[in-house]
């Protein structure tokens, strides 16, 4: 890798992505700020998405009212809608934390602190991403129209949530989360207690594993006065984190009782609780690497209760 290519990546993206190996060098700083080289954020915003379609497919399947056509089309759907509203969600960020990024370590070689892309330009970057969020939204139901409109409240906040309470990662989950409602309404119509059950436990699941991720910058955080919860639960992290992923458990485990899922989704639910449980036990939260490589455990997790839900579908 040359001097040239070093510079124009970020410290804490990998080097071998293949945003780096197909997309012109020109477009690096826009693919850096919707994260593209880091999925696993979409990833997260995704699979309460696809629990909550999946959930709403069981249900309905066992009355006999389920349209697949349109299931397997409504997870296409969340796929793209993730990639692009993540991706605007960054950009938006980034732009709020312009000047936090320019203090500390891990984030100062993103492209608006390093200097690759301007302001004006990382707006009309959100307004394209935003468009492409708003086609993909059109192709659902009314309901879901509003529904998704509502959340754009939390996600305007969130930024701003680190300047003015402890809890910043509890406003991620809020906004994170909404999924858990938009693939039950997006098949039924409607709300009903199994979504709002699914939208609780990625709520909580969203602060556990954001409070692992932000224990890699709360050395800076405390130089710079931004706050998290991992400054917040400090040495008591691992206490915090049973009750949050114990809750995420019983929450979803509600839910799919209400939904009335069958076997696999149980065994889904009861090995992604065997992975949480072993964040918690092996965490060390002076090691940032393992922080990081912990939180990345957490898209294994979605992909073990989708399996299972996907499987527990009775088509018969």
């Amino acid at each position: 890798m040359t001097t040239a290519d070093s510079s124009a990546r970020v410290a804490d993206a990998p080097s071998d992505n293949w945003v780096y190996r197909t997309l012109p060098r020109a477009l690096w700083p826009y693919a850096q700020l919707a994260r593209w080289d880091r999925p696993i954020g979409w990833q997260l915003l995704m699979w309460p998405c696809l629990w909550s379609s999946a959930l709403a497919a069981n249900a309905l399947a066992g009355q006999g009212r389920l349209h697949f056509g349109l299931f397997l089309f409504q997870l296409l759907l969340f796929f793209i809608g993730s990639v692009a509203m993540r991706g605007a969600g960054c950009t938006y960020n980034d732009l709020v934390d312009h000047e936090i990024d320019m203090a500390v370590a891990r984030t100062r070689s993103r492209p608006l602190p390093s200097g690759r892309v301007s302001r004006l330009q990382a707006k009309l970057f959100i307004l394209a991403q935003m468009l492409a969020g708003l086609a993909v939204l059109l192709c659902f139901n009314f309901f879901s129209v509003v529904l998704a409109i509502a959340s754009l409240v939390v996600v305007a906040i969130y930024p701003f949530a680190k300047r003015f309470t402890d809890w910043p990662q509890f406003f991620l989950g809020l906004a994170f989360s909404w999924g858990g409602l938009m693939g039950w309404a997006g098949l039924t119509g409607g709300l009903s207690m199994p979504a709002l059950l699914t939208y609780a436990a990625a709520v909580v699941w969203t602060i556990g594993y954001d409070t692992i991720y932000a224990h890699q910058d709360k050395e800076d955080d405390a130089l710079i006065g931004v706050r998290s919860t991992a400054r917040l639960f400090a040495a008591d992290t691992k206490i915090w984190l049973i009750g949050f992923y114990g809750s995420m458990m019983l929450l979803l485990l509600a839910a799919f009782i209400g939904a009335g899922v069958g076997l696999p989704a149980y065994l889904g639910l009861l090995a992604a609780a065997v992975l949480l449980a072993y964040q918690i036990v092996v965490l060390d939260i002076d090691n940032p690497g393992q922080c990081l490589a912990l939180f990345k455990m957490n898209t294994p997790v979605g992909i073990l209760l989708f399996a299972g839900l996907l499987i527990g579908i009775p088509f018969a």
